[in-house]
């Protein structure tokens, strides 16, 4: 991802329901003006989730998600509906497409209950008005309620007024804090911490670090990005200068060696701690990594990725969280990995869940992820806290947030 993008994560989610042909995909094209999803009359063209990034006025920068039938059938199409109903986790609006020759069945009023359930807003899309007649098209348009709209993808009509209504539903900003905003001020010097070895994606930064990035230029302060090689120089230089920085931001995976050349006065975090205050839940996720010191052999623990990419040796998820849990506790705990959007909806047979900070994930989703673990009374906990805990420098890794130190 270029720096220049707007994350898939801080996108407004608009994603678009229905029966098989429907047509979903034809309204997505219809609203966007763009051949996004592919039309066809068979049934069930859209077999899996699809996701486009575009912008989309007067939205701004949005995620279309095209989703399957949720009236598929047989086993295979089980599963199809399954995932469309996965889609309502990081769903901020949804589109309920209508075929407004048959009209709203028993699939139609379920998932109506269930945007009413997660709280989401929505329309109903009553499309193929067009394959009416104007008798028909009266007697619907004498029945629709607020937040119906009759619309024909076929020829057009209706879809501005649509895209009107659509706009107004767009969410407020839901975080509860900022990245980092409220920790520094105008011309503060942040010092960024980023590992570049043979698992760093060449010819660029990772997600987190941009957005860290990105906050702290809004901010108007200063950002100085090092690797933790060159760290201790670093300090020592703008130490015997005068300049003390206000911050240091960290990957978590060198918290220990970054911990030790960082001198006390200076405030210490890292990337993942400050995307768990950022999706809203630090607070829980702080109380789970206290899970540790109870963990038993043969215990299940998840550890939950939001994001999909190769795996290689010595890999933070499958290989070096595993590995520091085993000496952190002494004990042999069995271990189950997630990534992407699996992340199971029954976590009860777990101890507890470990989770990357999220980045890759709309806080909608991150916090629908906790919940299922707060429901199911399963401790979940961060990366960055937990690698923290067991390196011994929880404490002080929450040096940004007192509030949360006084919980350690």
């Amino acid at each position: 991802m270029g720096m220049n993008q707007t994350p898939a994560s801080e996108r407004v989610h608009i994603s678009f329901f229905g029966k098989r042909n429907a047509g979903k995909s034809s309204v997505i094209n219809a609203v966007t003006g763009q051949d996004l999803a592919i039309v066809s009359s068979v049934r069930g063209t859209t077999t899996d989730p699809v996701y486009k990034t575009m912008e989309l006025l007067p939205l701004g920068p949005v995620m279309i998600i095209d989703t399957p039938g949720i009236d598929d059938e047989g086993e295979l199409g089980a599963l199809r509906v399954r995932k469309s109903y996965q889609v309502l986790n990081k769903t901020d609006i949804a589109i309920l497409v209508v075929d407004s020759t048959t009209g709203k069945g028993e699939e139609e009023l379920a998932l109506i209950h269930r945007f009413h359930k997660k709280g989401i807003p929505y329309l109903v899309v009553y499309n193929k008005i067009d394959l009416l007649s104007g008798e028909e098209i009266k007697d619907l348009a004498m029945s629709v309620r607020p937040g119906e709209v009759l619309v024909s993808a076929a020829d057009g009509m209706n879809i501005q007024e649509l895209k009107e209504k659509i706009a107004t539903l767009k969410p407020e900003d839901t975080h509860k804090y900022p990245l980092l905003q409220d920790l520094i001020e105008p011309l503060d010097l942040v010092i960024l911490v980023v590992p570049i070895d043979k698992a760093a994606p060449k010819g660029r930064l990772i997600l987190p670090q941009q957005q860290t990035i990105r906050d702290i230029l809004e901010r108007g302060a200063l950002s100085l990005v090092v690797r933790d090689t060159e760290l201790k120089s670093t300090l020592d230089h703008f130490l015997t200068q005068g300049v003390c920085p206000k911050l240091v931001v960290t990957d978590s995976q060198v918290f220990a060696r970054v911990s030790k050349d960082v001198p006390e006065n200076i405030t210490l975090t890292s990337f993942s701690i400050l995307f768990s205050r950022y999706k809203g839940e630090l607070e829980t996720q702080l109380e789970g990594v206290a899970t540790l010191s109870s963990i038993q052999d043969d215990d299940r623990i998840l550890i939950a990725e939001g994001c999909t990419h190769h795996r290689q040796c010595g890999d933070i998820g499958t290989c070096k969280i595993p590995n520091w849990i085993r000496n952190y506790t002494g004990k042999k705990p069995v271990f189950e990995f997630t990534s992407g959007t699996e992340f199971p909806d029954d976590v009860s047979s777990y101890k507890m869940v470990v989770h990357c900070g999220g980045c890759m994930l709309n806080e909608r989703e991150m916090k629908y992820r906790i919940a299922c673990c707060h429901d199911q009374g399963v401790p979940i906990t961060n990366y960055g806290l937990l690698i923290a805990q067991v390196t011994g420098i929880l404490k002080r890794s929450l040096g940004p947030f007192p509030e949360m130190q006084k919980l350690v």
